[in-house]
């Protein structure tokens, strides 16, 4: 898809030849009249790049400018300031308020063109390399409470690790965390020690002092299960901010998200490589996690980056079929768990993971598969 680039000039004129000039090579365009407007559609649009005039009546360039770099959101969108000053302190003030580069006015379309071909390049060379330090993310939701996510996560989790890979498990959970009780933490205020914090404040040295080491050789980012703690508003802004600093830290990250499509919830599912939905092979479950499966596709979260589990916790006598279930939710079931309410309980006593506190049972051969078959998708 063609780049996005927003265009800030209050002159109408000179927005509209920018534009044309713009659209003429191939690029998508976007346009603000003001300074105002400019900081709204930056945050909204995510443009690839901007185009920003120095001299508006509500607020200038550089202030623009300041924000932008200030916000966490837009903070990395590259910036050419746009202006008729053509002193030297003119452009010393346009790169320290933190443009990328600076035109004249006027300039010829070769010219725009090769300065924003230059830099929509580097920008994407950054990114790219920023993508290869990141880790991959593997979220963990279900359709409502009660449903075993967090149970499966944590031994997937715990998979991985067996497998060398370095590997965090976080729940992102405030109030509800039960991850550390099942691993034998009586107290865990990790996340909520960071959600507490400004964006801006959410450094890695700060995500990683909050991380707690397990014997099973996780690397635990952790949420109380206090319910006092579940007035902590955990912003989407933090929550992503948390997670791109985990994604630094590790190979793979996997997130406990619970169940639901949270505000929180929507913006971690864009940022995950690939989603794991936890199911009940019953009907009212699988109707709820077909609605959630299509409105998470609304949001870019295409059925290609997300497999099913189904979890059994019950005779088999009173549920549907796998066969059933793949027609209601007109997917295919990655895995079926078989009910272990035994072991389950054996190994959160112990505090360990069912897979290592019982390696050779049904469960963890089943748990074992299943990561092998989401490895290849990270």
């Amino acid at each position: 898809m063609a780049e996005k680039i927003l265009v800030v000039d209050d002159d109408l004129d000179s927005l509209k030849l920018i534009g044309l000039m713009l659209q003429r090579q191939g690029y998508r365009i976007t346009a603000a009249s003001s300074g105002t407007q400019a900081l709204s559609k930056a945050h909204s649009e995510k443009p690839d790049l901007i185009i920003l005039d120095v001299m508006m009546p509500d607020m200038d360039g550089y202030e623009v400018c300041r924000r932008l770099r200030a916000d966490p959101d837009t903070q990395d969108i590259p910036i050419i300031m746009f202006t008729a000053k053509t002193l030297v302190d003119d452009k010393v003030a346009g790169f320290e308020a933190g443009a990328d580069d600076y035109l004249t006015k006027p300039t010829h379309p070769a010219e725009l063109a090769s300065r924003v071909k230059a830099i929509l390049a580097r920008a994407g060379a950054r990114k790219r390399a920023v993508a290869q330090e990141l880790g991959s993310i593997l979220s963990f939701i279900g359709t409502k409470g009660g449903v075993g996510t967090t149970t499966l996560a944590l031994n997937v989790a715990a998979a991985l690790v067996q497998r060398d890979t370095n590997t965090i498990i976080a729940d992102l959970r405030p109030g509800q965390g039960t991850l550390g009780l099942l691993l034998g933490f009586s107290s865990s205020t990790g996340l909520a020690n960071l959600a507490t914090k400004n964006p801006a404040e959410i450094t890695p040295k700060a995500v990683e002092s909050e991380l707690v080491p397990h014997s099973s050789g996780l690397k635990l980012l952790l949420s109380s299960a206090r319910p006092s703690e579940m007035q902590l508003r955990l912003t989407p802004d933090v929550a992503e901010m948390i997670v791109k600093h985990l994604a630094t830290l590790a190979k793979v990250v996997v997130l406990d998200l619970g169940s639901g499509l949270t505000l929180v919830n929507r913006r971690i599912l864009g940022l995950s490589t690939h989603t794991v939905l936890a199911v009940e092979p019953i009907r009212v479950d699988l109707m709820m996690a077909r609605e959630q499966l299509e409105e998470m596709s609304k949001i870019g979260v295409g059925r290609a980056r997300v497999s099913i589990v189904m979890i059994n916790r019950a005779p088999s006598s009173l549920q549907i079929s796998w066969q059933e279930a793949e027609q209601i939710l007109d997917h295919e079931i990655s895995a079926i768990i078989s009910p272990a309410p035994e072991l389950a309980f054996q190994a959160s006593e112990a505090g360990f993971p069912m897979i290592l506190y019982q390696p050779n049972s049904i469960v963890a051969s089943q748990l074992n598969k299943l990561a092998d078959e989401l490895a290849p998708r990270l």
